[in-house]
């Protein structure tokens, strides 16, 4: 794979039973790459530990005044020199192509599984968390999977190194074979520590991330309450425990280099002082212990490789384990739609649904064709039920109970067929960059244009500031820019645009979490007219608790406790049912106790109840 042919057209499907599971998949995913980058760092590694066999040559013809073996020995250091240049060029080319085709894998995972499931994302991970893990943990996994091969060509060099000199010098041979390895797992012993503090520094700095990425997202408010210098201090301290948790592991790592460079130094040492010996003896040549000094330096290069692949995995592990986490969010089944025959055999059917909504956990049922208000007191619950809706188990126990349309579940159908039928939109949707015309250019069924979305959703004042704040649009506001966010809007303004998109795309049902909260009740009401006219005869579901809204639909249901406990129109359950009264009503418990329930007439319950009937009248 070369970068150029980035991105991957399949980026596979991961192991994500685990973080070093998760390594192992990607490195498998890139052995084509690996094996190219081990060749490379081969010849490099070789070539480096090569050297001192052309310097011993030399020295050894310099001293037998022998002119012919000074040009072998010559010859043999530059043909060296020639691999030396050419390994580690070629090396770096498939060391960085590795890292970034890694890299890119991973964030392409990542993206597919934020499409697949949307908002439900961040009700499952922090925000910080998925911010950390697409940026930061993807450079460290990225790391670990380039650094492997040159460790591989590393242990390879210092195991020909070993036998060569065995082979060469018996002697000296025998001292490196036995210095090496140790050498090598030498750092063992520190690495669980150096481990649990890189551990610790990453999760520091992952909730050190989050909260800066959810004191951004409400600066505005904060702001508002002048709460910006306690959110501010509140990360100062985070960041400063960063910094201690990096210190603390920074020494450890310290330490481990110390290791590395001070056990080779006395490894060189005693083979010198022993081959010195040797050589004054006559039991060697002065050659053969230039080589093997020359050998023993020059493998402090490789063990170099052994360190950096311990580090690598040190800190690529927790990343490799966050992303893992993130990647095994999936919905109830298959999204490609998989589903199975009744014979037994498995198949894929591009399989479509209309028809009724129902949902087996509250027992709550949409008609097809009528627009659906559903009250519930408490807005988390709405959430939950509004992902459960589009398809999203909200809660554990949810997994294997699917939403019906039309008496298909939806988790049976594919993800594309899916999202046709039923779209949800919360309760804070968010505008991306752009202007006004990509934003409202979404996959839809064409029957909808976005001049009728934005006048059902009311956005003529929108429409007005966009032409007003055009620069190089000629007063178009479907040609002027929205910044990120659509921070230049009001919430309103953004919560009606938001709407429009959602009015575009058509779906068989569309499912609206409190849509208009942010608006008045005058632009409350002429919204919800709009949205009754434009969706005539589609299924339309509003989580809302709002007597304009409630008024307009054509059924409402209560959810309490979990449950649909009772359903009809809104002036019909308003007289009717406490249980509603007292959530669209806002009434409290010492209110209805105080309020006989067969004598209401002036009681506080009463007047509340006619004011907002006068109010939806």
């Amino acid at each position: 794979m070369q970068i150029r042919q980035l991105p991957y057209a399949d980026p596979g499907v991961p192991d994500v039973r685990s973080g070093t599971r998760f390594l192992i998949w990607l490195g498998r995913m890139q052995l084509g790459g690996q094996v190219r980058s081990l060749l490379w760092g081969l010849l490099l590694q070789l070539s480096i530990a090569g050297l001192p066999v052309g310097v011993g040559l030399a020295v050894q013809a310099v001293i037998d005044h022998d002119g012919g073996g000074l040009a072998l020995g010559c010859g043999v250091i530059v043909l060296l020199g020639a691999g030396i240049a050419v390994g580690d060029t070629m090396l770096h080319r498939t060391a960085v192509t590795n890292w970034i085709t890694a890299a890119a894998r991973v964030q392409q995972l990542l993206a597919r599984r934020t499409a697949e499931l949307g908002s439900l994302l961040t009700r499952r991970v922090a925000a910080g968390e998925v911010v950390a893990v697409s940026t930061g943990d993807v450079e460290k996994i990225g790391w670990f999977v380039e650094a492997f091969s040159r460790f591989a060509a590393a242990v390879l060099t210092l195991m020909a190194v070993c036998v060569g000199l065995v082979l060469y010098e018996p002697a000296l041979g025998v001292v490196m074979a036995v210095g090496v390895p140790a050498l090598a797992l030498a750092a063992l012993p520190l690495l669980p520590r150096a481990t649990r503090r890189a551990d610790e520094q990453r999760e520091k700095a992952g909730k050190a991330t989050e909260l800066a990425s959810d004191t951004v997202a409400g600066l505005r408010v904060l702001r508002g309450i002048g709460g910006e210098e306690l959110f501010l201090g509140r990360y100062r301290t985070a960041s400063q425990e960063v910094r201690r948790a990096a210190v603390r592991s920074a020494r450890m790592w310290a330490l481990i280099a110390a290791v590395q460079v001070l056990l080779p130094g006395l490894l060189l040492i005693a083979v010198v002082a022993y081959g010195a010996g040797l050589a004054l003896d006559g039991r060697i040549t002065v050659g053969a212990l230039v080589t093997v000094y020359g050998a023993v330096a020059l493998t402090h290069h490789p063990l170099r490789n052994v360190e950096e692949i311990a580090m690598a995995y040190a800190f690529s592990r927790p990343s490799a384990k966050r992303a893992a986490r993130v990647l095994a969010l999936s919905r109830t089944t298959d999204p490609s739609g998989r589903t199975t025959d009744p014979s037994g055999g498995a198949g894929d059917r591009a399989r479509k649904a209309s028809g009724d909504l129902y949902d087996p956990v509250t027992g709550l049922i949409a008609p097809a064709g009528l627009l659906t208000a559903v009250v519930c007191g408490d807005p988390d619950a709405a959430g939950r039920l509004a992902d459960r809706l589009g398809g999203h188990p909200a809660e554990p126990g949810d997994d294997h109970v699917s939403v019906r349309l039309g008496g298909v579940p939806l988790d049976e159908l594919s993800l594309d067929a899916a999202r046709t039928a039923v779209l949800v939109q919360d309760k804070e949707p968010v505008l991306l960059s752009g202007t006004l015309r990509e934003l409202l250019d979404v996959p839809s069924s064409g029957d909808v244009r976005p001049e009728d979305a934005l006048a059902a959703a009311r956005c003529d004042d929108v429409l007005d500031a966009l032409a007003q704040a055009s620069v190089d649009s000629e007063g178009d506001p479907m040609r002027t820019r929205i910044t990120e966010r659509g921070r230049s809007l009001s919430g309103g303004q953004r919560q009606r645009l938001a709407l429009a998109r959602s009015l575009v795309t058509d779906p068989e049902v569309l499912v609206l979490d409190e849509p208009t909260s942010a608006v008045d009740s005058h632009t409350e009401a002429r919204v919800a007219d709009g949205v009754r006219k434009l969706r005539s005869g589609a299924t339309t579901v509003v989580l809302a608790s709002s007597p304009l809204l409630l008024d307009l639909a054509d059924r409402v249901v209560l959810v309490h406790e979990g449950r649909a406990v009772a359903h009809g129109t809104h002036r019909a359950l308003l007289a009717d049912e406490p249980r509603y009264r007292a959530v669209v009503t806002r009434e409290t418990e010492d209110e209805r106790a105080a309020a006989p329930e067969g004598s209401p007439d002036g009681s506080r319950t009463a007047r509340r109840v006619a004011a907002l009937e006068g109010e939806t009248a």
